[in-house]
C-alpha cells in the first residue's frame, strides 16, 4: 500500500449499517423460514461497512480509483466502491504548529547560537498537498529548519536579539515561497528564544556593566560642571552686590536655627561681615528677659 494512502478502516456509520442489515436479514429469514434474506442483507451490510466513510468538518481526503485521482471528498458522509477505490490520508485543514530548532548555527558575525521558533501553517489546497508532496508535514519541518539556519547566517547577533519580529517575518516569507506551490501557506513565524554560549553571555554582561558605569561617570561629571558654572555665576553676583550676599547669609543662618533645640556657632568675623552684631545682641537680650 502507498504511504500516502490510508489503511483500510471502517467508520462508525458503516458498522451501524452492517449491524442493521444483519438484524433485518435475520428477522426476514425468521419470517420466511429461509436463509436467503440473511445472506442478501448480510452482503449488502458488508458492502456498506467498507463503502460508507465520514470526514470531519476540518478534513479532506482524495479518492483514487484504480490508482487514479478522481476527486476530493469531505467533510461529512460519503461512500466509495470497495476494492476498486481507495482513500489517501485525511488532510487536516486547520492551522497547525511546527516547532523548529537550529542548534549551534553561526550568525553573520560568527557567533554560535541556538534558536527556537514556532511556525504556524495551514493546508489551503488539499489536492496539491496530497498529490504533489509525499509527506508535507516532514517537508514543512525540514524546510523551516533550513530556512531558519539561512536566516540566522544573514543576521548579526545584536539584530537577532533586538529584531526578532523582523527575523520571523523574513523566515515566513522564505517558507511561504517554498510551500505555496504545495498548497500550503505559512501564516507566521515566531522566534521564541535565542541562546548564546555561557562564556559569551558573561562577556557581554561585563561589557554592558562597563558601558553603564562609563555613562554614570559621564553624567556625574556633567552634573559637576553644571554645578560649578552655577557657583561661578553666584560668586560673580555676590561680588558685585554685597547686600545680596548678606541676605543669603542671613537666610542660611535662619535655616540653621529655625528648628527647635538647635544651636549654631557663628564666628565673630562672619557676624561683623554680615552686620548682624547689633541684631544678635538685641535678640539675646530679649531672650534673657523674664
Amino acid at each position: 500500500m502507498n504511504k500516502n494512502q490510508t489503511p483500510v478502516q471502517v467508520s462508525n456509520i458503516g458498522v451501524a449499517a452492517f449491524l442493521i442489515c444483519l438484524a433485518a436479514g435475520a428477522a426476514g429469514s425468521g419470517l420466511a423460514g429461509h436463509p436467503a434474506p440473511l445472506i442478501v442483507l448480510g452482503l449488502i451490510g458488508l458492502y456498506l461497512l467498507f463503502a460508507l466513510k465520514v470526514a470531519d468538518q476540518w478534513e479532506k481526503v482524495a479518492v483514487l480509483r484504480m490508482g487514479r485521482y478522481v476527486g476530493l471528498r469531505g467533510p461529512g458522509l460519503f461512500h466509495i466502491i470497495p476494492v476498486v477505490e481507495s482513500l489517501s490520508r485525511f488532510v487536516d485543514q486547520r492551522v497547525r504548529v511546527a516547532n523548529v530548532t537550529a542548534e549551534s548555527t553561526l550568525t553573520r558575525d560568527t557567533v554560535p547560537v541556538n534558536v527556537d521558533a514556532i511556525v504556524f501553517w495551514v493546508v489551503w489546497n488539499a489536492e496539491k498537498a496530497i498529490l504533489e508532496v509525499q509527506n508535507f508535514v516532514d517537508a514543512i519541518q525540514l524546510s523551516a529548519q533550513t530556512g531558519l539556519r539561512e536566516s540566522i547566517g544573514r543576521h548579526e547577533l545584536a539584530q537577532m536579539i533586538t529584531e526578532r519580529e523582523s527575523l520571523g517575518r523574513e523566515l515566513q516569507r522564505i517558507l511561504d515561497e517554498k510551500t505555496n506551490p504545495w498548497g500550503i501557506t505559512v501564516h507566521s513565524v515566531e522566534i521564541r528564544d535565542v541562546r548564546i554560549p555561557q562564556a559569551l553571555e558573561d562577556a557581554m554582561s561585563r561589557q554592558a556593566q562597563a558601558e553603564r558605569e562609563r555613562q554614570a561617570r559621564n553624567i556625574l561629571g556633567q552634573a559637576e560642571t553644571e554645578i560649578s558654572d552655577k557657583f561661578a555665576q553666584a560668586a560673580a553676583t555676590y561680588r558685585d552686590n554685597p547686600v545680596a550676599l548678606h541676605l543669603r547669609a542671613m537666610n542660611m543662618l535662619y535655616e540653621a536655627i529655625k528648628e527647635r533645640g538647635s544651636m549654631v556657632i557663628v564666628p565673630s568675623s562672619a557676624v561683623e561681615t554680615m552686620g548682624l552684631g547689633g541684631s544678635l545682641a538685641v535678640a539675646a537680650l530679649n531672650g534673657a528677659k523674664p
